[in-house]
C-alpha cells in the first residue's frame, strides 16, 4: 500500500512517464486496434485478496489497458469533436484530484466558488456574450442544456411540475433535425416524451427554417400544446451548421418561448472577434452553453453555461435540506443550485490554469491556425478529381466524400464507408463519418491542442494512399 514516500517516488516517475507520453504521443495507433473482449480477458476475474504493488499495476496498465486506448490527444484525431487536453490543464487537473474538494457550496470550498464565478466574468466580454448575464461550470453540455430545459419547462408552469408533477400539461420543445441527440435525451429524462421534441425543417445549409419554426408553433397552440423551448444549434454535430439565432429570437419572444443556444462545440471560436457573428441576436436568447473541453485546450470535464436569468435557475434547482444550510447564504453563489448534481468537482481550477498559460492572444492564435489547417485541407479536396466537399466547411471541420463517375449513390456510400474503415485500420489516424443530406461523408476536424500543419498533410496523404488501394 502506497504511503508518503512511495507515493511521492511513484509520482514523479508518472510526470515523467506522462511528458514522455505526449513527447511519443504518434508512436501509438490512434484508434486503439483492440477487439472486443481483448481488455477483460488479459485480466483477473476477482478483486486481489491483498495489496498488489503499484509497479506490477502500472506494469499491467501499459501492457492491457493502454493498447485499449484511443489517442484523443494525438495529432491526427480528426474524428467526432476532441475531447482536448494541454500541459497547463494537466497540472490543473493534478491539483484539483489532489485537493479532493467537493465544491457544492460556497463554504466547502470558498475559492472554488469565486474562481468560478471569475471564470464566468472573463470569458464574457471575451465571447461577447451579454455582461447582465451570469453563469456556472458544469460537467457536459447534455446537463447543461437539460438544466436549460427544466428551467424553461419550470418558468412556463409557474414552477408547477417541480411542486405537483405533470397535469395533463401538453409541453413541446422544438429542434431542428440536425440538433444533437442530447436533446432527444434530455425530452426522456423530462417526462415531456419523444413525441413532444418537435424537430423542424432545414434549410440548405442544414439550420432552422425560421418560418417553419413559427409554424410549427403556430399548428401546435391551435393544438391544445404548449410551446416551451427552442433549442438552437451554433455549430451542429454533423456539418457546424449554424441556426438562425436573432430570427429564431424573435419569434420565441414573439411566442414567451426559452430559447437554448448549444453552441457545445462551435461556441469556442467566439473567442475570435471575427465570429462573434454566429451569435448575433444572443440578446434574445435565455441560455447560452459552450464546452472548453472540446476546443479549448481544458480537460473533460467542464462546461460553461451562461443564463439570462439566474434566479429561474435557482428557483427551479433549489433543495435546502437542514444540513445544507449555512451562514452565508445569500451573500454568495452556492452553485448546488444551478443543476442537477448537488456534488461538484473544482472544474474552474484547470479552465483558470489554461486562460493564464496560454493567455487570450495564444488561444486565438491556436484556433486560426486550426481553422487555416482547414481551409488547407477543403481546398486540396477541393482540388482532387475523386474527392469531393458535401457541403461548405465551417471553422475546422470539412465534411467530405471520395468519388468516382463509374459509382451510383449507394455504391459510393459503401466506398467511403470503406475508406473509414481503411484509415482508422491503419492506426494512423482516426476519422468518423456523417450523413449530410443522405450522403455518407468523412468528417476532418482538426482542432487538436497540438496539432500542426503537417501532421494535416500526413493525414491527406493516408487518406489518398487508401483510397486509391480502393479503386
Amino acid at each position: 500500500m502506497l504511503d508518503n514516500k512511495s507515493f511521492r517516488e511513484e509520482a514523479h516517475k508518472l510526470v515523467d512517464w506522462m511528458a514522455d507520453f505526449y513527447e511519443n504521443i504518434e508512436s501509438y495507433p490512434v484508434k486503439s486496434q483492440a477487439k472486443p473482449g481483448e481488455v477483460i480477458n488479459q485480466l483477473p476475474v476477482t478483486p486481489p485478496a491483498k495489496g498488489e504493488s503499484f509497479d506490477q499495476v502500472f506494469k499491467d496498465f501499459e501492457s492491457i489497458i493502454l493498447p485499449g486506448m484511443t489517442q484523443w490527444q494525438s495529432p491526427k484525431f480528426h474524428a467526432y469533436f476532441p475531447a482536448n487536453s494541454s500541459y497547463p490543464s494537466v497540472l490543473g487537473e493534478m491539483l484539483t484530484t489532489t485537493l479532493g474538494a467537493q465544491c457544492m457550496i460556497w463554504e466547502t470550498s470558498p475559492a472554488a466558488a469565486e474562481l468560478e464565478e471569475l471564470m464566468i466574468n472573463w470569458l464574457k466580454p471575451l465571447m461577447n456574450i451579454p455582461e447582465k448575464w451570469t453563469g456556472c461550470i458544469q460537467d457536459t453540455a447534455s446537463t447543461a442544456t437539460l438544466a436549460a430545459m427544466i428551467s424553461a419547462r419550470e418558468k412556463k408552469t409557474n414552477w408547477s411540475i417541480n411542486q405537483n408533477g405533470f397535469d395533463n400539461q401538453k409541453i413541446r420543445f422544438y429542434c431542428s433535425s440536425e440538433t444533437h441527440s442530447s436533446i432527444d435525451k434530455a425530452v426522456k429524462i423530462l417526462g415531456t416524451g419523444m413525441e413532444n421534441l418537435v424537430k423542424v425543417e432545414v434549410d440548405e445549409n442544414l439550420a432552422i427554417i425560421p418560418s417553419a419554426l413559427e409554424s410549427a408553433i403556430k399548428s401546435d397552440l391551435e393544438n391544445g400544446f404548449l410551446p416551451c423551448a427552442v433549442v438552437a444549434a451554433v455549430g451542429t454535430t454533423g456539418t457546424l451548421a449554424i441556426d438562425p439565432i436573432s430570427a429564431i429570437g424573435d419569434i420565441c419572444q414573439k411566442y414567451n418561448i426559452w430559447l437554448h443556444i448549444d453552441a457545445a462545440y462551435a461556441g469556442t471560436a467566439l473567442m475570435l472577434p471575427e465570429y462573434h457573428e454566429m451569435i448575433s441576436g444572443i440578446e434574445k436568447a435565455d441560455s447560452f452553453v459552450f464546452n472548453p473541453h472540446k476546443w479549448m485546450f481544458t480537460n473533460f470535464d467542464c462546461t460553461v453555461y451562461f443564463i439570462q436569468d439566474e434566479e429561474a435557475l435557482i428557483k427551479t434547482f433549489e433543495i435546502l435540506p437542514e444540513y445544507l444550510k449555512t451562514s452565508t447564504r445569500g451573500q454568495v453563489k452556492d452553485y448546488r443550485d444551478w443543476g442537477v448534481p448537488l456534488g461538484r468537482r473544482f472544474r474552474a481550477l484547470k479552465l483558470w490554469f489554461v486562460i493564464r498559460d496560454f493567455g487570450v492572444e495564444g488561444i486565438q492564435t491556436r484556433l486560426r491556425e486550426h481553422i487555416s489547417y482547414a481551409q488547407w485541407f477543403a481546398d486540396q479536396v477541393n482540388e482532387h478529381p475523386n474527392f469531393e466537399i458535401v457541403i461548405e466547411p465551417k471553422l475546422n471541420v470539412v465534411c467530405f466524400r471520395m468519388i468516382t463517375t463509374e459509382q451510383a449513390e449507394k455504391q459510393l456510400d459503401q466506398l467511403n464507408a470503406n475508406l473509414v474503415a481503411a484509415i482508422n485500420g491503419s492506426g494512423e489516424a482516426y476519422l468518423t463519418h456523417t450523413k449530410v443530406k443522405g450522403k455518407y461523408a468523412l468528417r476532418m476536424v482538426i482542432g487538436q491542442t497540438y496539432v500542426q500543419r503537417n501532421h494535416i498533410e500526413e493525414s491527406w496523404q493516408l487518406i489518398q494512399t487508401k483510397a486509391n488501394a480502393l479503386l
